[in-house]
């Protein structure tokens, strides 16, 4: 593996094309995804000042006079900004009064603009970019965007197809840089158990007042085995003595700090047999692996839960392609009230839709196909392509717009 450092990162272009006509670009997304790295790479080239609120006497400058830090600087990088929110205010008049583009690039590993205490969100004169852990397309240096290239009619090639064992050892991998570069599961796995903990004692303090942080890694884990299904939180919550506002506040918080995201339900205008509860879905395979105590060996014994993972690892796939392409695109899945589901439905702005299924075996059966089906009938003229994901190498049609796909052309590239 090449070091983290060395990966080109897609969101790089175009944080570059905002800092030539925006006053402040912020670049969110979990800790560990690459931001910092990304971000000092800009600042050197293009001359900016770096700071991070990570140092402690910065931070605290930040805090207690955050007019006179930015009143100080001309153009800089202010590295994990969440940690001083008021920063932002200062901020706001600063470039009120100086409008030139480019001038401060910040970085968050937190949702801003839902931290209670940010009263401004610089709407107007803030773009929001999103980097999330390495896809497989930066970590095979690809530059075809999947989504793009199927809602264009084109399917990817997937040159050379990761099947079994090497799959698996993806899946389980993960995106995180750091995690991508050691070179054992074990090793991978110890990470992730330390940055998650990392997450639960500092970060979680920093985006909301919670007393007994000793229930969130039960909570956490509690919803690590409800990932890729719809997720009574309440319901949850209360298994691990949890009442339901208290559930749905931890909820928010793992959401706020980019570790999982709910999945709303595509639903067509006058659709009524649809069920409405929304989807549990991690933002790394990797860490929902840890969290499940899932190694290959555990993969080999029992493959129900792997499938839980690897429907996350496509789902996180398809969430890094749909942040840098070309097209504007939801993530949704598809479930009736018969229990026909799809596991992602990939809605562009036009509201034209891709269904997305994902299989961990190598074969593929009939009824493999059901879900796909009826969502090409319910949609209609909307549908676009319905294509199966699975551990095999070729590429297959079965039936009018739908396709069996190896999941690797996830990061392949144009015929």
């Amino acid at each position: 593996m090449f070091p983290p450092a060395l990966y080109p990162r897609w969101v790089e272009p175009r944080l570059i094309e905002a800092m030539q006509d925006t006053p402040v670009v912020l670049l969110a997304g979990p800790r560990q995804s690459g931001k910092t790295t990304l971000v000092r790479q800009i600042a050197q080239r293009a001359g900016l000042r770096y700071l991070t609120l990570d140092d402690a006497v910065t931070l605290l400058s930040a805090r207690e006079d955050p007019v006179g830090l930015v009143r100080g600087l001309d153009r800089a990088v202010i590295d994990e900004v969440q940690r001083a929110p008021q920063l932002l205010l200062a901020l706001k008049k600063s470039v009120d009064e100086d409008r030139r583009a480019g001038r401060f690039v910040l970085t968050g590993s937190a949702n801003l603009m839902a931290l209670p205490t940010v009263a401004d969100s610089l709407a107007g004169r803030m773009e929001t970019l999103h980097l999330l852990p390495l896809a497989q397309g930066e970590i095979e240096r690809r530059t075809d965007n999947w989504i793009d290239q199927v809602f264009a009619g084109r399917l990817l090639r997937a040159d050379r197809p990761a099947l079994g064992a090497d799959l698996t050892e993806r899946v389980l991998r993960g995106g995180y840089p750091e995690a991508v570069a050691r070179a054992t599961p074990r090793r991978r796995a110890a990470w992730a158990r330390q940055y998650l903990q990392a997450i639960l004692q500092r970060d979680v303090r920093e985006v909301a007042s919670i007393d007994k942080l000793d229930q969130l890694p039960r909570f956490l884990r509690a919803l690590a085995q409800m990932a890729g299904q719809m997720c009574n939180h309440t319901r949850l919550g209360a298994e691990v003595g949890l009442d339901g506002k208290t559930a749905a506040r931890y909820l928010g918080v793992f959401e706020q700090l980019y570790l999982l995201r709910r999945v709303d339900v595509w639903a067509r205008n006058g659709l009524s047999r649809i069920v409405k509860t929304p989807k549990l879905q991690f933002t790394d395979a990797g860490l929902l692996a840890a969290l499940l105590d899932l190694t290959p060996e555990a993969v080999q014994r029992d493959r129900v839960p792997y499938g839980h993972v690897l429907e996350t690892f496509v789902f996180a796939e398809l969430l890094k392609l749909a942040s840098v392409a070309q097209g504007q695109y939801r993530l949704l899945y598809y479930r009736d009230a018969d229990k026909v589901e799809v596991d992602v439905v990939i809605e562009d702005a036009a509201g034209h839709v891709v269904g997305v299924e994902v299989k961990a075996a190598a074969t593929v059966g009939e009824r493999d196909w059901r879900g796909l089906t009826k969502l090409r009938t319910v949609a209609g003229e909307r549908f676009r392509m319905g294509v199966l994901l699975y551990d095999g190498a070729e590429t297959l049609p079965m039936g009018v717009g739908l396709w069996a796909l190896p999941l690797s052309s996830l990061w392949g590239s144009t015929p």
